[in-house]
């Protein structure tokens, strides 16, 4: 009698631990779902953009299973070939150069059509710091300074290479050139090491700001010949004016172009999880506002139609859909 209770229960315990097991894979694999996203460097705005939209979705995370995890990368560039290569799930990067790795011209040898855009985030503007005592008062007076260009493939030396090769120049009509990363650029400037950097980067900027502060530096502005080409680049350019109240009293207003960071991943992430995110984003709007300056200013609306770099992936779409801001 006593073997046969032993028997029945130790079929009993079997078939709890099983059930325990399949309930515990099943949680895990839903707590465990992480997606990585790519941002740029910690001074830029990039990276709190991020942080912002991974702390959004992690609060959402008892609604979808989902962990959202933030890198810091060189920005766009490097983010879009991580996306194509399978190393980030998301990335943050200018329009132009999405559409730059969507179609494969440029610096991305390839086309990659599985890209897809999630959502448009904030304006940028290029945006050229200089040492108020290096004489630089426009784009046209870089040449035979010393000049940052920027890290290897990365979205500054990019747009810099375009600007460039407009006017017929090569690095060498610097007088010296470093190519630095962007949190290493404001420094450079206070250290007298270079007279000027150019930044792509929505404002207010962290970096540029603590250089105009602390550097005696200023922001100068493209010719209108120099915005036009970024124009006639990409269609996701368009020429603007940076008011210098932004920083300073003493800064004037700035001619430049500008172009929207959007917010990208690949045709292979799920609908569910492509909803999810621009979800969390937009039901915690009024939230998402309050994490950085440059977000206080933005509407939903306008972020979910901005002009496609990459076709909207279908979980978007369809959000964006029910909440009437496309038909």
């Amino acid at each position: 009698m006593w073997g046969s209770h032993c028997f029945y229960l130790g079929v009993f315990l079997r078939l709890c631990l099983s059930s325990f097991l399949v309930l515990t894979a099943f949680f895990v694999q839903a707590d465990n779902r992480i997606l990585t996203l790519g941002t740029g460097g910690v001074t830029g705005l990039y990276y709190p953009a991020g942080g912002a939209i991974c702390r959004l979705v992690n609060l959402n995370r008892e609604k979808h299973g989902m962990h959202c995890a933030l890198r810091s990368t060189l920005g766009s560039v490097a983010n879009i070939q991580d996306v194509i290569s399978g190393d980030l799930d998301l990335g943050v990067a200018e329009a132009g150069q999405l559409e730059s790795g969507f179609k494969g011209r440029g610096v991305f040898s390839q086309p990659a059509p599985n890209l897809r855009t999630l959502v448009g985030l904030f304006p940028e503007y290029i945006s050229i710091l200089a040492r108020r005592d290096s004489g630089i008062r426009s784009f046209a007076d870089l040449k035979h300074k010393r000049v940052n260009i920027g890290t290897k493939g990365g979205s500054q030396r990019v747009t810099l290479d375009i600007l460039m090769k407009a006017r017929g120049w090569q690095q060498s009509d610097f007088s010296h050139y470093e190519a630095l990363a962007p949190a290493e650029q404001a420094n450079a400037l206070c250290d007298n090491r270079i007279d000027a950097t150019l930044y792509v980067v929505g404002h207010p900027s962290g970096a540029i700001k603590e250089a105009i502060r602390d550097c005696n530096s200023q922001l100068v502005g493209l010719e209108k010949r120099d915005a036009q080409v970024l124009v006639k680049f990409s269609h996701h350019y368009q020429v603007l004016t940076l008011p210098g109240s932004t920083y300073s009293t003493h800064q004037a207003d700035v001619l430049t172009a500008g172009v929207n960071a959007i917010l990208f991943t690949r045709a292979d992430l799920p609908d569910d999880a492509a909803y999810a995110i621009v979800q969390s984003l937009f039901e915690q709007f009024a939230h998402f506002q309050t994490l950085h300056p440059a977000f206080s200013g933005l509407k939903a609306e306008s972020m979910a139609q901005v002009p496609l770099a990459a076709p909207l992936h279908p979980g978007a779409r369809r959000y964006f859909k029910e909440q009437g801001w496309l038909k």
